[in-house]
């Protein structure tokens, strides 16, 4: 099993917005070289003559930094809308132009696929048995679609993240793998998983549900990127690796490695994704985030895993 590390850039989000500059940080701070681009960064539904302009800038920059931008990822913003289970069909529609969008602005940066959370339903919709139903046909019609769509564009998966939320559809384990069998029945390109060490902690579930490292042993093998946030197993708190949230955190590499051994997965890359609040102090958040990865990177080293 090859265990890569990465960065979601969305510790650049209103902080650094350059190119030029998050780039620095992840090459010279944080000293990695795979990074997830969020969307949050640059909407791929702005003007096309700009994101040509942008993407071919991208492309230059990370290529200088010797950078590669493996994936691509929807972000805080996209997430706040309901996207693909909007409860209105030109939504839905939108929500699709998006994605198509999305695409292309990954195919252009030279990331080999794109994920995120693409859609929610209503509390009216979930309650009602025949619409939930309908939405969710509706959604894996959608996602036969736009992985056609990922496909002519050459990006080799589709990731989908699992959320502890019901009305996101794979909150629980068995949920999550009937998601991956009907997706998968028509897909163009893989359907796979992007986990989150932080995500088991839906309020409506228990047992093995509220487990990460559950998720891990019973999916890992479906999701080539895992997303790492420290957590207290109650909420879904994105904190950094620190020596004091480590001591109540319950994510512990010894843990996280022996879950992905007993997976059967091949190659993973852990994706920090780390969020502090808008208002926190600049210089913090660099050093929670370079304090994480080097937490991580000397795990890692410790068991001999490829970096």
């Amino acid at each position: 099993m090859k265990i890569e590390l990465g960065v979601n850039n969305c510790f650049a989000v209103k902080r650094w917005t350059e190119t030029e500059k998050w780039c620095q940080i992840v090459a010279e701070d944080f000293k990695v070289k795979n990074v997830q681009f969020s969307f949050d960064l640059l909407d791929p539904i702005i003007n096309d003559q700009f994101h040509l302009k942008e993407y071919k800038k991208i492309r230059e920059i990370t290529k200088n930094f010797d950078i590669k931008i493996n994936s691509t990822f929807t972000g805080l913003s996209a997430y706040s809308f309901n996207h693909l289970l909007h409860p209105d069909n030109g939504f839905r529609n939108k929500a699709i132009y998006w994605v198509e969008k999305a695409i292309c602005a990954s195919a252009e940066m030279g990331a080999e696929g794109i994920g995120g959370a693409f859609g929610a339903l209503t509390v009216k919709d979930y309650q009602d048995q025949n619409r939930r139903q309908f939405l969710k046909q509706n959604l894996f019609d959608s996602l036969s679609y736009i992985t056609e769509v990922a496909k002519c564009y050459g990006l080799k998966y589709f990731l989908w993240e699992p959320t502890p939320l019901a009305r996101e559809l794979s909150h629980t384990i068995e949920e999550a793998r009937y998601f991956y069998q009907e997706a998968n029945k028509n897909a163009s390109i893989p359907i796979l998983f992007c986990l989150d060490t932080g995500h088991a902690c839906a309020r409506d579930t228990k047992g093995a549900d509220r487990d990460p490292y559950s998720w891990i042993i019973e999916l890992g093998k479906y999701s080539p990127i895992i997303h790492l946030q420290q957590t207290d197993g109650k909420n879904d708190s994105h904190w950094p690796f620190t020596s004091e949230l480590n001591q109540q955190g319950i994510i512990k590499p010894n843990l996280l490695f022996d879950a992905l051994k007993k997976s059967g997965a091949q190659n993973i890359t852990l994706m920090l994704e780390i969020n502090h609040v808008f208002e926190e102090d600049d210089q913090k958040v660099i050093n929670d985030w370079s304090e994480s990865i080097n937490y991580w990177k000397n795990e890692l080293d410790q068991i001999s895993y490829t970096l």
